[in-house]
């Protein structure tokens, strides 16, 4: 695997996250886990993103989902607590976005080049359900 490009892969190959047992994953910190080679934690990909998501403590319920989901493990959360995104290896997937539960969402995808204090100064507000 080492040597094979991107377009070598065959369609539905998989690529694992980890080199070899990741039986104790959940409570091993993200820098001190075995990452394979085909992980992007392994290079960075920040280059690749034209939105980036932005992080609004202030909603966040704490679900994991956004850590869970995410396909390159760029969620930073500590003893259950997300605390952030890690902007090295995020790719603007937006799939943290799309599965935040909350409302609004702690979650939000703006342009690269957005100042991350203004866009949640500006933060949407609780939308209210018709009856």
């Amino acid at each position: 695997m080492a040597n094979t490009g991107w377009n070598e892969f065959e369609i539905g190959a998989m690529l694992r996250s980890f080199e070899g047992p990741s039986n104790d994953i959940v409570t091993t910190l993200q820098e001190d886990r075995n990452y394979s080679k085909s992980n992007s934690f392994t290079a960075s990909v920040a280059d690749w993103r034209i939105q980036k998501p932005v992080f609004n403590k202030d909603y966040c319920i704490d679900c994991q989902f956004c850590w869970v989901y995410c396909p390159d493990i760029s969620i930073i959360s500590r003893d259950e607590k997300m605390i952030g995104v890690d902007m090295d290896h995020c790719k603007g997937c937006g799939i943290c976005v799309e599965v935040c539960p909350t409302n609004p969402k702690s979650l939000l995808m703006f342009p690269e080049q957005a100042d991350e204090e203004t866009e949640i100064a500006n933060w949407p507000q609780k939308e209210s359900k018709e009856k």
